[in-house]
């Protein structure tokens, strides 16, 4: 019986534990400023399942707990596409989901953005050949950006949502220097 209660009076291991990432501070506090520089305050994001594996939501789900906590660089996941500015979609678009897709797109708000996350997605996945996928997002809907990995991690979906942004960032100064 003393083991227990010894054992319930010990220091928890986790309690010395920091969840600093540096590398991931920078990124974001990168892309808050290019997310300022483009859209004022934050994007809104609605990510669109077509048939994945579940492992590209894990990470986008890690990326708003407390360890990433991506909301405080401005970065907001919404319900409705009528509310979002980027579509991140993951998974093979399966046949039973294309029109889905395709809706969730017309609905989405101009000026919008689609970015395909995973391998899946991107159409170099186990599933590309199925008797059961249209294939890759690109197949039903235009893609802006592509994310690959199996999953891909946090940073590097940070990496590519800050290089988009900066993109876009460019693409619109251009414009405005061409319509003077």
């Amino acid at each position: 019986m003393a083991i227990p209660i010894l054992s319930m009076l010990r220091q928890k291991v986790t309690e010395d534990v920091t969840f600093k990432d540096e590398e991931f501070e920078a990124l974001g506090i990168a892309l808050k400023g290019e997310i300022n520089a483009i859209f004022g305050k934050s994007i809104a994001i609605r990510e669109v399942d077509t048939g994945s594996d579940n492992s590209p939501e894990i990470e986008l789900v890690n990326l708003t707990a407390p360890h990433y906590d991506i909301e405080r660089f401005g970065i907001t996941f919404v319900a409705s596409p009528r509310h979002a500015d980027v579509l991140i979609v993951t998974g093979p678009v399966t046949l039973n989901m294309a029109t889905a897709l395709r809706k969730t797109y017309e609905a989405t708000p101009s000026p919008k953005w689609v970015i395909a996350l995973g391998d899946d997605a991107c159409g170099i996945g186990i599933f590309r050949d199925s008797y059961a996928v249209v294939g890759s997002v690109e197949k039903v809907i235009p893609v802006d950006l592509k994310i690959f990995g199996n999953p891909p991690s946090p940073k590097e979906i940070m990496r590519g949502i800050l290089g988009f942004m900066k993109k876009i960032r460019e693409k619109n100064h251009v414009g405005k220097q061409s319509a003077q």
